[in-house]
């Protein structure tokens, strides 16, 4: 097989200060050695300890889930009553609308009430 022609390379210009840098190179990254990262001296550590990602209280945790999931399920049910109240204010049912206020600030309060349940897990 006959090898084609290497397209002719762009004029070299240095781009660096420091002449040591100033010279063509043929790797594409030529700071990095084969053997660099377990090879290389000055690297100590390779990452976090034994046991980092892991969960070391399983049952805080679990709270701390119910707890969001009882709280975004009041924040729906927010969104869902704020919605009905403000048509129902348009249409010019005014008592509909004041116990759908009612039921927003009692889920606020529910909400608030989660909040300060556990004040240590802030």
């Amino acid at each position: 097989m006959s090898e084609a022609p290497l397209p002719p390379r762009p004029g070299y210009r240095p781009g660096s200060a420091e002449p040591r840098l100033n010279r063509p190179v043929r790797e594409r990254y030529p700071q990095i050695r084969p053997t660099s990262g377990y090879g290389d001296p000055r690297i100590r550590h390779t990452g976090p300890g034994p046991g980092a990602g892991t969960e070391q209280e399983p049952e805080r945790s679990s709270k701390l889930n119910a707890r969001l999931a009882l709280a975004l399920t009041v924040v729906i049910g927010q969104l869902w009553a704020l919605t009905v109240t403000v048509n129902e204010w348009m249409k010019g049912n005014t008592g509909t609308a004041w116990w759908g206020a009612g039921f927003l600030i009692l889920s606020f309060l529910v909400v608030i009430g989660l909040w300060l349940l556990d004040p240590k897990d802030r």
